[in-house]
This record gives structure tokens, sequence and C-alpha cells, in this order.
């Protein structure tokens, strides 16, 4: 008779492979999965009855800002109650550390929050302060290119110069040393499009031999959409490194329809290096308020602004006309300032979505007061809508590119998958109700069908809300198992 902790039976498993599902039991005990059977006992074990629920591996979400909210809302509830286990943050080229502030955070590092958040100057004291923290979900760590600009730097706004580099390279290999996954850049960004190629393949010339990845938000997703992902692609081979590329879209009307092309482009380059990327499940974007973004024809919506604080919640176009005032004017009227923009076509995003080199990735910003509804809703959202009722996949593969897929991209150990000896991260679901109930007007609402997640073996979560039992922990990176 087994000696083990939870002994999850009758469960319908889905293992994370992508392979059709199966009745089995699952055995856990010091926080990993010891035995998969059918008829398992135990003996001292806390007996879980799935009745035919759903398990699957906990799911990975690849792109997130959650590096100061896992340490300064540790229960990260919008996360762990739509089943996600471990977070990847660092994206978009701003990380919290290896941080070094002189002023306020720059725009998009204040996506990150205030600058009081910002307390660790090398990777190590961000480590530590995980560990401090213990939140309720794993956390895998990239380092940013804007982050480390501003560590030195007199000003964004230029390419920095050799000796620059030079520093900025020796406080990346320092991260990579302690763990971190690799390199995120976000070049769309002020703070970081004055940076020509050559300075981020000199950053990229770190990844060389570290088993790393460069994750990158493109210097464009609109006009010249091609042409960022030839420089990604670029980036990656230079530092041979495999690259994943943040929120595929084709953003702004006049690209509409270009999905299949940008497809293609991702399909050539995947059959000589290693290339991957992730998409949100809905038809709009957020980030901070760019004037280069305020276009008429798209509904923007405000989520929060310094000097207007009751602009959140609120379109732009209603704020314009309340003012008298242009789009444009009102925008930088109410900046800085944060906004979701219905900029996407729905047929292009299924598309990338459903694309196998795809990943799952809420992009969610845990700061904004009123957020976009990916933040509370982006996994159960793949699993309801576009699984099950649109078909647009199976629920194997679904799981497979929130699960195994992205664990082996990115390098973390015995994860995302059950199988035995791999941490016990698990969500215990209901196929058939799983659904995100957060919507763009009221976006701060736990999905529903989600019964139970374990992190690290730890029951963390139920139907019921938070046990109060965190279980996170950080994972460093490890030899990546690329996945193609």
């Amino acid at each position: 008779m087994l000696n083990c902790d939870t002994l999850i039976r009758n469960a319908t498993v889905l293992d994370g492979s992508g392979n059709d599902a199966q009745l089995l039991d699952v055995a856990v005990h010091n926080g990993r999965i010891v035995e998969i059977g059918a008829s398992l006992h135990c003996s001292t074990a806390d007996i879980i009855e799935a009745d035919g629920l759903c398990l699957a591996p906990g799911f990975i979400d690849v792109h997130t800002h959650d590096d100061t909210s896992v340490i300064e809302t540790p229960a990260m509830l919008p996360k762990i109650s739509q089943g996600v286990t471990t977070v990847i943050v660092g994206n978009c080229g701003i990380s919290a550390s290896p941080v070094r502030l002189k002023a306020d955070p720059p725009d998009p590092m204040n996506l990150l929050g205030k600058r009081e958040y910002f307390r660790y100057p090398t990777f190590d004291h961000y480590v530590s302060a995980l560990a401090a923290a213990r939140p309720s979900v794993n956390v895998a760590a990239l380092i940013g290119h804007t982050s480390l600009r501003n560590n030195h730097m007199d000003r964004l706004d230029r390419t920095a110069n050799e000796e620059e580099v030079q520093r900025m390279r020796a406080e990346l290999a320092a991260a990579l040393a302690s763990g971190a996954l690799g390199l995120s850049s976000g070049l769309a960004y002020a703070s970081a499009n004055a940076a020509g190629t050559d300075e981020v393949m000199a950053l990229a010339s770190t990844l060389i031999g570290a088993r790393s990845i460069y994750v990158t938000h493109m210097r464009t997703e609109t006009d010249a959409i091609l042409y960022a992902m030839d420089e990604s692609f670029r980036i990656g081979r230079y530092g041979e490194s495999p690259v994943v590329i943040s929120h595929l879209k084709c953003a702004g009307i006049a690209n509409w329809g270009r999905s299949s092309e940008v497809l293609d482009a991702l399909e050539r380059a995947r059959a000589s290096q290693h290339i991957g990327c992730d998409c949100y499940p809905y038809a709009a974007g957020s980030s901070t308020l760019d004037l280069g973004q305020v276009d008429p024809r798209v509904r923007i919506e405000i989520t929060w602004s310094t000097p207007f604080p009751t602009a959140a919640g609120r379109t732009l176009t209603d704020i314009a006309t309340d003012w008298n005032l242009t789009q444009l004017d009102a925008a930088r009227r109410l900046q800085p300032a944060g906004a979701i923009y219905h900029s996407i076509d729905e047929d292009d995003m299924r598309r990338i979505l459903a694309h196998p080199a795809t990943m799952i990735g809420s992009d969610g910003l845990p700061w904004d007061q009123h957020p976009h509804p990916r933040l509370w809703g982006a996994f159960p959202r793949v699993l309801g809508r576009y699984c099950r009722d649109q078909k647009l996949f199976s629920l194997p593969q679904a799981i497979h590119k929130m699960t195994t897929m992205p664990a082996r991209r990115f390098g973390l150990a015995q994860r995302g998958a059950i199988a035995e000896d791999y941490w016990a991260d698990l969500v215990l679901f209901n196929p058939h109700t799983i659904e995100d109930s957060a919507t763009f007007a009221d976006p701060i609402r736990p999905a529903r069908g989600i019964e139970k997640i374990w992190v690290n073996g730890t029951l963390s979560y139920t139907s019921q809300g938070l046990t109060g039992d965190r279980a996170g922990r950080f994972l460093p990176r490890a030899k990546t198992e690329w996945l193609q």
C-alpha cells in the first residue's frame, strides 16, 4: 500500500502530452506525484473523489507582468483562481529586477507598479524576496532589456554605447547564473525603441551556452511586422537561443487579415531554428496609453490615469466628448495612463491561437485600476469558449498549450505534466462548466468551473476560494528541452 499525502481518485487525467485523457488515480507525496494508475490505495492519504472531473497539470502563464504582485499580493487570486500554478515574469523588456531607479519608473516599467515596489537591485535580491513572500504560485523570471538600460544609461531615447552594453551584459550574466530564464525585450516602447538590433544582439550573445531563451515584444506588431519578426529571429540566431514572440497579433485595422502571412513567416523560420509564440484569447490588447495607437476607429478604454483616476473604466471617446477635445488631445491630458485597445481582428486571433506553436499567456496587468479581463479569465476562456464551444482545438491540445509545451520551452524541470516524480502542480476542473466570467465592463471576477488547485502538492484553492496555504516557489532555469 502506498504512503502518500493526497490521493485523487477517478479523475479524467489529461497529462499535458496532448494525448487522449484516461480515467486514473493520482497519488501525491511530499509535493510530488508518486504513482499514477487504476484503483490505487494509500494508507494515510487525504482522499479526493474526482468523480470523472478533469485533472490536468497546473497551467503555466508564459506572459505575465506579475513581477511585483507575487510579492506585494502573494495570494495571487487572479491567477490561481483560473488554474494557473506558475507565472513567468519579466516580459516585454521590463522586470522588477535587477533594477535601480533614479526616479519614478519610466513607461512601461510603471506597469509593474509604484516606485517603492522596485527594491531589488540584483536578481538575487528578488529571488530572496520571493522565498520570503512564498506566493500561491510558482515564479520563473526573465530579465528585461529596458530594466538593464535603466540601470546603466543616463537616458533611454538613444542607443547604448559599448561600455554601457558591457555593463548590461555582466548584469545579465549574473542573473542567468542565479537561475533567470533568459532575456526579454520590448522594442516597441519608447524606452527601448532607440536600441538598434546590434545592441540587442550584443546582449543576446550573453545567452550563448547558457541554455537560455530570448522572448520579445517585437519592434512593431503593425505594418512592418514581418521585418520585426525577421529581426527577432536574427537576434535568436546570434544568441544561439530559442525565440518566443510575445502576444503575437496583427495590430491595427489596416493589418486585419494578415495572420496567415504572419504564420507563414513563423513556419519558415521554425524550419531552421527554435521559434514559438504566445497569444491571449481576446481581440483587444492593453498597455500604457500610447498616443501613437489613438485611432478614432478603435474603441479605447482607459484602465488607469494618474491625473484623472475617475477616468478608469470609461472610453476615450466619451472622455473626449465630455472635455470637448479630440481623442488625441484627451489622451495627452490623461497621461500617464493605461488603456485597452480593441484593435485586433477576432479571426486573426483565432488563427494564431490555434497554431501548434502557440502557448497561452494572459498578459494581464495586475496594478491596473480597471484591468483587461484577461487578468482573471484567459485560461478558462480558452478551455470554455474556444475549446469546448467553438472547437478550435481538442481539450488535450488546449491543455498541452498551457502545460507541457511551455514547461519544455522555458526549461522548467519536472513541471507541466502529470507524470511520476514530477511536482504536483495540479488543477481539477469541470470541462462542461469551465468558463471566464470577467468582462470588459466587470473585469475583476473569478472563473467558473475550477474545483481544486494544488501547488507543489499543497491544496491552495478550491471552488470556495483560497485555502490560505501558499506553496509557490522560485523556479530556476533548467536544461531547455525545446519543443517545436
